[in-house]
């Protein structure tokens, strides 16, 4: 089960104004490249890109997001991004087995990815900067919009000055595609060579993402001193 880390807010807002060793993000991606993020927990992952980046390839943001460096994002069950407690039993079982609204979180922001989101692991990766157009236009398929074509936004983000996007309803979240699924969904959709059907847990994601194939690699493991 897919869940925003409420209880970690304090942690991440802190750890925003924190300064930290970061020579990775110091150094800019090759010419022609992007660098683009992997962020796990135990069991939930996300990834987090340049906005301008997305934007210049045709990904539409929510209007209440301006200019920003970065942007983290996920998906998931709509119940367990809104709600402030814990899902209840009934509300997980029928999260994973009926078919239920979903949701795709955007968090802007602008310091270092491994500072702001260091809760969790992060990988990075370099990817072709054309690979932006198929990316953007997952990513926009992935929000139902209004009659005038912006995103419909229903509630803040888990943390930060982000917003959840509705998805549109063809797009339900279920036990058969959960948030890992969309998370290495977005992965192939930059030509990443990522199975999206051998996906469950956050291992299998940073599995396929670390293989030499498409080069992830770890930089900032909060488990880590």
């Amino acid at each position: 089960m897919c869940l925003p880390l409420r209880p970690l807010v304090a942690t991440v807002l802190i750890a925003a104004s924190t300064r930290l060793p970061a020579p990775e993000t110091s150094i800019g991606a090759g010419p022609g490249t992007v660098r683009i993020y992997l962020l796990a927990d135990p069991w939930h992952t996300g990834l987090a890109f340049e906005l301008h980046w997305l934007e210049e390839w045709g990904y539409i943001k929510p209007t209440e997001i301006g200019t920003h460096e970065f942007v983290s994002m996920s998906w998931g069950n709509e119940v367990a991004y809104v709600q402030e407690r814990w899902l209840t039993p009934g509300q997980v079982l029928r999260a994973l087995f009926t078919p239920s609204p979903s949701v795709m979180e955007c968090i802007p922001f602008d310091w270092k990815v491994e500072e702001v989101c260091l809760h969790q692991r992060i990988y990075v990766a370099e990817v072709p900067e054309s690979s932006g157009a198929a990316l953007a236009g997952f990513l926009n398929a992935h929000t139902a919009r209004s009659r005038d074509g912006t995103p419909i936004t229903i509630a803040p983000s888990s943390w930060g000055d982000g917003r959840l996007i509705r998805c549109p309803r063809d797009l339900p979240y279920d036990i058969f595609r959960m948030c890992n699924n969309w998370t290495a969904e977005a992965l192939a959709a930059t030509g990443l060579s990522i199975d999206t059907k051998r996906v469950l847990t956050a291992i299998d994601v940073i599995d396929q993402a670390t293989s030499e194939a498409n080069g992830f690699r770890l930089i900032w493991n909060p488990s880590r001193p």
